[in-house]
């Protein structure tokens, strides 16, 4: 991974922030309003995302919080965005919201913390256990506090912390909402047919 300062990585976590406001807009607004909120959003995006590849054309502030493999890619706001979507579309409302919070709450904690304490590197790609260990902590909070469930929690947690840690090539924010979400609902769904 390319170096990024912590200062530039807490303002991308920041931007993450955002994703309360889909949790907002599902808890007041509804299912599909939050469903036609991020496919405008996606557009949006990935209009954005045509005129920085294809045209050339730099947003000065946008660029900066660009990691290497962004300048010539897609930015991990239109995977966060595809993220969000399949978990609204697809989960129940307090999986979609548990796998939207991990991939903002837990990501940021394995970054941050990882860049700034992190000492114990793991499985070759940079990740530290530090990070790793914050990740699942933040997740399992999470997932305890939405699902109630802890056995699925932990599952849940396990997963998105898996993702975050082991997926190179497959942008987390994609990843960790649609597997974490994809195995508590599955966790559940054999629960109930016990």
């Amino acid at each position: 991974m390319a170096s990024i300062s912590f200062a530039n990585e807490l303002m991308r976590k920041g931007i993450h922030l955002t994703s309360i406001l889909i949790i907002l807009v599902y808890v007041f607004f509804g299912k599909q309003e939050t469903q036609t909120l991020l496919i405008v959003y996606l557009v949006l995006i990935l209009t954005i995302e045509h005129f920085r590849l294809d045209r050339g054309i730099k947003l000065p502030v946008f660029n900066i919080l660009l990691r290497q493999k962004e300048q010539m890619g897609l930015g991990s706001h239109v995977y966060f965005t595809l993220g969000a979507l399949v978990a609204v579309s697809v989960f129940s409302r307090d999986i979609a919201f548990a796998a939207i919070l991990m991939t903002t709450f837990g990501d940021m904690s394995a970054a941050l913390i990882g860049k700034r304490f992190g000492r114990i590197r793991i499985f070759g790609n940079g990740k530290s256990l530090e990070g790793c260990i914050a990740e699942f902590t933040v997740d399992l909070i999470i997932a305890v506090l939405l699902l109630g469930d802890p056995l699925v929690a932990i599952l849940m947690a396990f997963v998105a912390t898996y993702v975050e840690t082991t997926f190179i090539s497959i942008d987390d924010n994609l990843a960790i909402p649609v597997f974490s979400g994809i195995f508590a609902e599955a966790a559940f769904l054999l629960m109930t047919h016990l």
